[in-house]
């Protein structure tokens, strides 16, 4: 027997993805130097990277489920004695938009196809049906093109969630921000989780409601319903959240964004600032001691709020979520957009938010609305101009400052959901204190600035002005 798909690294997300195939009756064969799979797993798993290679129709297509960095390069090198032109390399690791690119080029030479593919949902995605961002050399998807679509999440109206990204490392630049997205998503839902128990003292079971009440509403997601379940867990008869040690790790690709971000020019506050306090969150040890320098609040700041404001402040914080949620998504939509141009990738932006509609880690009910929006205008320069989300932040943005002016107040950090504010004023300001900053460069380093009374380039010799 020959098989369509060969799974190169059976771990994990690996096994989830063969066992995806499996059910929908694509041939599928696996390898893995140390497999690790039950007796009865229904995916033949072969002996070597020859077998696996010599048990394919040709030309081959291998998927390649292995830790980003040297081991994807390994995994190639371990491959290619057996590969022949037209064959198909695909990397659906978290792996990093220039090395794909790199490595698309070394396997051109000898003609063979290498696409990057985002796949997100974790391990119940990769079984039940992942979101999935494949690019590359296009003349790969006519390919794939039927394999991926079927394992794929299908969105509420059956379209499954997989669509070709572009050129070159533009499927895992799409993984990327998405990633980037998700780490701002999970801060800001942390912050109001934060805000709601240790300043406003209500209880994890209260907060459980709070959360699955809102999860029927406009916030409806996946973040917001398993922070519902998360509220809900005990062990012991304590709350197994409050059992967790509050350091957060991070696999790098939120770090990713944040760097590439300055490489094209985008302002990012809010997933940067979800970055930085995960690696506030790392310095554990020099926190506590902080707290015992300077009285941290402690328990001390729970109940300060009476009865009707912890009610009212509720209502707020959803408001708060929601518009915060959305300055996220516009970041990282304005993002892509000029990742698209610098790269000359031709990124579909309305396609980019239906693909993450289902199956990923930030669908959400508010991608509808995205998709909308970028179908509408294709050219639409940032989410936030679309006349539905503007309506709609200008309605929230009272109950917005009042929750982030309570948080300062109580001191409670909201490092994200202050920056998305300050986004949205900054963003929305037609005249910004850039002349100040721009007469300061120019006062020490002669960098001159430009005026609005004239065209050109002008220096001022400050000091003897004055």
């Amino acid at each position: 027997m020959t098989y369509k798909i060969g799974i190169l690294g059976l771990g994990v997300m690996g096994r989830s993805l063969g066992l995806n195939l499996h059910r929908n009756r694509i041939p599928v064969i696996g390898f893995d130097p140390a497999p690790k799979v039950d007796a009865d797993y229904p995916v033949p798993v072969s002996a070597s990277v020859r077998d696996l290679a010599s048990a394919l129709e040709t030309p081959r297509v291998i998927l390649m489920m292995v830790p980003a960095g040297e081991a994807v390069d390994a995994a190639i090198d371990s491959l290619k004695p057996y590969l022949q032109k037209g064959d198909i390399l695909i990397d659906g690791g978290n792996s990093f938009f220039a090395d794909t690119e790199r490595r698309a080029k070394r396997l051109k030479e000898d003609g063979i196809s290498f696409v990057g593919m985002g796949v997100s949902g974790g391990e119940s995605g990769a079984l039940l049906g992942p979101s999935l961002m494949p690019g590359g050399g296009e003349a790969a998807w006519a390919r794939i093109r039927p394999i991926v679509l079927s394992i794929a999440a299908k969105a509420p109206d059956g379209e499954p969630c997989a669509a070709w990204m572009g050129s070159g490392g533009a499927g895992h630049y799409v993984k990327m921000v998405h990633n980037g997205i998700e780490y701002a998503d999970m801060q800001l839902i942390a912050e109001i989780y934060d805000l709601l128990h240790r300043g406003a003292g209500f209880s994890n079971a209260e907060l459980a409601e709070i959360f699955a009440e809102w999860n029927k509403g406009e916030l409806q997601s996946y973040l917001i319903e398993i922070t519902a379940q998360i509220l809900r867990r005990k062990e012991g008869g304590v709350d197994l959240v409050d059992l967790i040690l509050d350091e957060a790790a991070q696999k790098g690709t939120g770090k990713w964004t944040s760097q590439n971000a300055f490489d094209v020019g985008a302002p990012i506050p809010t997933i940067n600032a979800a970055v930085e306090s995960r690696i506030l969150s790392s310095l554990k040890a020099e926190r506590v001691a902080a707290a015992q320098v300077f009285n941290g609040l402690g328990t001390d700041a729970r109940m300060v709020l009476p009865d009707t404001r912890r009610q009212e402040l509720v209502h707020l914080a959803e408001q708060a979520l929601y518009a915060s949620k959305v300055v996220s998504y516009a970041q990282g939509f304005a993002m892509l957009r000029l990742a698209s141009t610098e790269y000359d990738w031709g990124l579909d932006l309305a396609a980019i938010a239906r693909v993450w509609r289902a199956g990923c880690i930030i669908r959400a009910e508010l991608l509808e609305s995205v998709s909308a929006a970028f179908t509408r205008q294709p050219a639409l320069p940032n989410l936030l101009t679309d006349s539905a989300f503007s309506v709609s932040l200008l309605a929230r943005q009272a109950a917005w400052r009042e929750v982030v002016q309570t948080a300062v107040g109580l001191g409670i950090p909201m490092l994200a959901t202050s920056a998305s504010l300050a986004y949205f004023d900054a963003y929305r300001s037609a005249v910004l204190p850039a002349n100040l900053t721009q007469a300061q460069r120019d006062y020490f380093g002669a960098h001159t600035y430009r005026r609005v009374d004239r065209e050109g380039s002008f220096h001022t010799h400050w000091e003897s002005s004055v």
